[in-house]
């Protein structure tokens, strides 16, 4: 695979995300042949506001698209009208999950290669009738998922979680030797498709100090550690559960390749420490492990406060772009592999 065709879905027609696909759009194409999945109209908008020449090519489908340096090409759904920036809107949710729902029917029809999402906005989704906290379990339910994680990754660091947008009452009872195990599991396949031969999985515990012995819980000895002991039996390399004010840093420092952690913010703080860089520029990646198709994420929010400013900093996006063609070349080179075994 010289380029895989990668389709970047617009995200909320009100927040920054046509913004900074606008911005990224050159340096992506050296990464693929990129597509936005979106509304037209509101891209050439945000041309405008980021001072761009680009135009825009409308398209119907993946084939049509000519992939020009000087256009982007917009799978066109046309369901933006009206547009005002920076506010929550139910038809801006209807149209975010549009743009989503086209992205994983392409995905899996191998019409594109791997997904890329643009930030949505929790509120408008869930007016527009969206059961979902996200885009995680939405894909998951799209494409009949049951074993699957969310990993961010930021420079050197990589964390995934066994669970992330519940309430942090319910995520304690989430935690049992089997959604440990089955994070690890999951973990171990990514960071292979992700080009790490021999991963190496660190475990964060769920209490301070991975419970001190029991003196301060029991969930760490009954649930985690049971689970690394069965993932180091089917020959995973894993170990903890650590402490996870220290788990963090020793993965950073290179002592494993990704953490799993128990809950949201126990994952999302150390990467985001490590992504909100000075100025504003937020950079690291969103990856849906587990799932059949590739689907990758910028790790930042719809930004309704700057969204129209043309200030919005697409560093996230081309990193987002890099991981899925990364992976999509992984891919295909397993299935080549399997091809000739065959």
């Amino acid at each position: 695979m010289s380029k895989p065709t990668i389709g970047i879905t617009m995200g909320d027609p009100a927040g920054i995300g046509p913004e900074i696909v606008v911005k990224g759009y050159c340096e992506l194409r050296e990464t693929a042949d990129v597509l936005v999945i979106g509304d037209a109209g509101v891209v050439e908008s945000a041309c405008g506001i980021c001072g761009s020449d680009l135009g825009v090519e409308r398209i119907g489908s993946p084939t049509e698209a000519s992939f020009e340096r000087e256009r982007i090409p917009v799978l066109d759904l046309d369901n933006v009208a009206d547009l005002e920036r920076g506010i929550v809107h139910e038809a801006y949710g209807t149209a975010s999950l549009e743009y989503i729902e086209r992205a994983i029917s392409l995905a899996q029809s191998g019409a594109i290669d791997a997904m890329v999402t643009a930030p949505i906005n929790k509120q408008s989704t869930e007016l527009a009738g969206s059961e979902y906290a996200g885009h995680t379990g939405m894909l998951a339910d799209y494409t009949g998922t049951e074993n699957y994680s969310m990993m961010l990754i930021e420079g050197d660091l990589r964390v995934t979680h066994v669970s992330t947008h519940v309430p942090l009452r319910e995520a304690c009872d989430l935690v049992s030797e089997q959604s440990v195990l089955d994070t690890i599991r999951v973990t171990d396949e990514a960071l292979r498709e992700l080009g790490v031969e021999e991963p190496t999985v660190a475990v964060a515990g769920l209490n301070p100090h991975a419970s001190d012995g029991g003196l301060l819980g029991e969930e760490d000895s009954e649930e985690i550690e049971p689970a690394v002991e069965r993932a180091r039996e089917e020959g995973i390399d894993a170990f903890g559960p650590e402490s996870p004010d220290t788990v963090y840093i020793q993965a950073a420092r290179g002592a494993a390749d990704c953490v799993v952690s128990m809950y949201h913010d126990q994952g999302h703080i150390p990467i985001k420490m490590l992504g909100f860089a000075e100025g504003g520029a937020v950079s690291g990646v969103n990856v849906t492990i587990g799932l059949p198709i590739i689907r990758t994420s910028v790790d930042h929010g719809t930004a309704f406060d700057i969204a129209g400013e043309g200030v919005a900093s697409e560093q996230s996006l081309l990193q987002a772009v890099e991981v899925a063609s990364e992976m999509a070349r992984a891919r295909d080179g397993a299935s080549l592999e399997a091809g000739d075994a065959a």
